[in-house]
């Protein structure tokens, strides 16, 4: 008889291990694969969204359209998580798993920062992508606060990247000289994996003229003043406030008994919670040693707890440990990507090695989207998907002027 794998959330995490367990246990497990969402984008898409490149149409692709053998989707909001009898309950129904997987990954607290959901913006969702997009039309001027409003959050480079592309739009509007561009962050350095790694972030921010803030945190807004308070007891004035949000594990998770400290535990070797038979991974999860949030990590974690429970169900020996590696790709503007290749758990102490920004690297990026949107919906991996952006919505940044 099939065993039962049940993946809750249908990010990066669990795409990748559905696609991995129907590869290589089609014949041996059933697979349920649950989220409240009807379609999955790439966390890099919102940031064309933001710059009215595509519109979110262009950027979903909907789960309705995986065909891989053995899995079945349901779209279905999570409402319980028993860990002890691997069971999850939805608003449809009852799923009863011999291996549990969670891969729901982090939402957003926007209300742990006093006055920033009346008063800034994000980017870190397709609605928030776009409401600043409209925002950023009607900017001709000012003073712009970047701010990190809380350690750790997903795709440690975003803020930074965020900070590069709002130059770039202003510099073709003929604005950059009106325009004062200001990041804050509660780490040490930006992007702090190695000290190789944040010096290239501070080169490319000072080259641009962006000013930046290290260990300052931004702990709410006066939105009638426009100012932004620091933890440290000062304060910075803004015209527009763009934030990345806080960052928490989903309530159903919280009140499942999964998470300790705020996110859920895992053995880093195999990504295992302290229940028999139960994952975490992804976003969710954290562990001894700090691994970024980002999808080509959840990537590599799924490839693990894939191997790990092909392992178990075969009496094999055990699969080689996670170690947190992947290739990050970060964008500088004006058609240059860069990339930088992590291991955080392999060696007594992370590594990375950097590949300068390039047109082959913005190749690279999208050769790597594609090859998702095929394993994983069976799309063409060679064809691009066309913009439906209307030149409206282009214009409205400048990409026609």
């Amino acid at each position: 008889m099939k065993k039962h794998v049940v993946i809750v959330g249908a990010g990066f995490a669990g795409l990748e291990l559905a696609a991995r367990l129907s590869e290589s246990l089609a014949d041996a497990v059933d697979i349920t694969l649950i989220d409240r969402n009807d379609a999955f984008y790439f966390g890099f898409s919102k940031l064309d969204v933001l710059l009215g490149r595509r519109v979110p149409d262009d950027v979903l692709l909907h789960y309705g359209e995986i065909a891989t053998e053995g899995v079945e989707f349901r779209r279905e909001t999570v409402t319980a998580i028993d860990p002890v009898r691997r069971r999850v309950t939805t608003d449809a129904g009852t799923y009863d798993a011999d291996f549990l997987a969670i891969a729901l990954g982090a939402d957003y607290d926007l209300e742990a920062t006093p006055g920033f959901q009346r008063g800034g913006f994000e980017y870190y969702s397709l609605a928030g992508a776009e409401r600043l997009r409209d925002a950023l039309a009607g900017f001709e001027g000012g003073k712009i606060l970047i701010g990190v409003l809380a350690h750790p959050f997903k795709c440690p480079p975003a803020p930074f990247e965020g900070a590069f592309l709002l130059h770039d739009l202003f510099v073709r509007r003929g604005l950059r000289d009106a325009v004062d561009i200001r990041v804050t962050f509660p780490m040490a350095a930006p992007v702090p994996v190695t000290r190789e790694v944040s010096q290239m972030f501070l080169a490319a921010l000072e080259e641009r003229g962006i000013r930046c803030a290290p260990k300052e945190a931004v702990v709410g807004l006066d939105v009638r003043e426009r100012t932004a308070r620091l933890a440290s007891g000062g304060s910075v004035p803004y015209d527009l406030f763009i934030g990345i949000p806080v960052h928490r594990v989903p309530e159903v998770v919280g009140r499942s008994g999964l998470a300790v400290d705020g996110w859920v535990r895992v053995d880093q070797t195999n990504l295992h919670t302290r229940f028999p038979g139960v994952y975490a991974l992804g976003d969710v999860a954290s562990g001894a040693r700090t691994v970024a949030k980002a999808g080509i990590f959840a990537e590599a974690a799924a490839r693990v707890v894939a191997a790990d429970i092909a392992a178990r169900l075969r009496g094999s020996g055990a699969p080689p440990p996670y170690e947190g590696d992947g290739d990050c790709y970060v964008e500088f503007g004006g058609g240059l990507v860069g990339k930088v290749e992590v291991n955080f758990l392999g060696g007594p102490v992370p590594t990375a090695r950097i590949v300068a920004p390039s047109r082959e690297l913005a190749v690279e990026k999208a050769a790597f989207a594609a090859t998702r949107r095929q394993r994983w919906f069976g799309l063409d991996a060679h064809a691009v998907p066309e913009p439906m952006a209307s030149r409206t919505a282009r214009s409205l940044i400048g990409e026609d002027d």
